[in-house]
């Protein structure tokens, strides 16, 4: 089974940044693309951004729209999650996600996660 594990959360005021890092171990045959998902207390899982291993083109949700930027390295299997301008509101914890998915954006369609990552914005 591919195994993920996001790093780099953390605790930050309001307009400053955080770098989201998730690298994949073991078997990747089937990882088409990896998504970042966010999850507050008593909301539901939310897009954040995605990216296929071979297609440059970065998919965004609203909320990350000019804020959030996501990229990879192939060869190390890891995919980055750079977010500027943080606002209280992004507080959460934060899931990367991979499979053999064909639509990027729904989580229910991604079957490998990572752990998460608290990222908490102060005001």
């Amino acid at each position: 089974q591919v195994r993920l594990v996001e790093s780099g959360g953390g605790l930050v005021q309001a307009g400053g940044s955080l770098r989201l890092s998730c690298t994949a171990s073991g078997p990747t045959f089937g990882s088409v693309a990896m998504g970042w998902f966010r999850q507050a207390p008593g909301k539901e899982r939310e897009f954040v951004a995605a990216i296929r291993w071979t297609d440059n083109s970065p998919y965004y949700g609203d909320s990350a729209k000019g804020r959030f930027t996501i990229s990879r390295d192939n060869a190390k299997k890891t995919v980055y999650l750079q977010m500027n301008t943080l606002k209280p509101e992004d507080t959460g914890v934060y899931y990367c996600a991979t499979g053999a998915v064909t639509r990027l954006t729904r989580p229910d369609d991604y079957p490998n996660w990572g752990q998460g990552t608290q990222v908490t914005v102060s005001s």
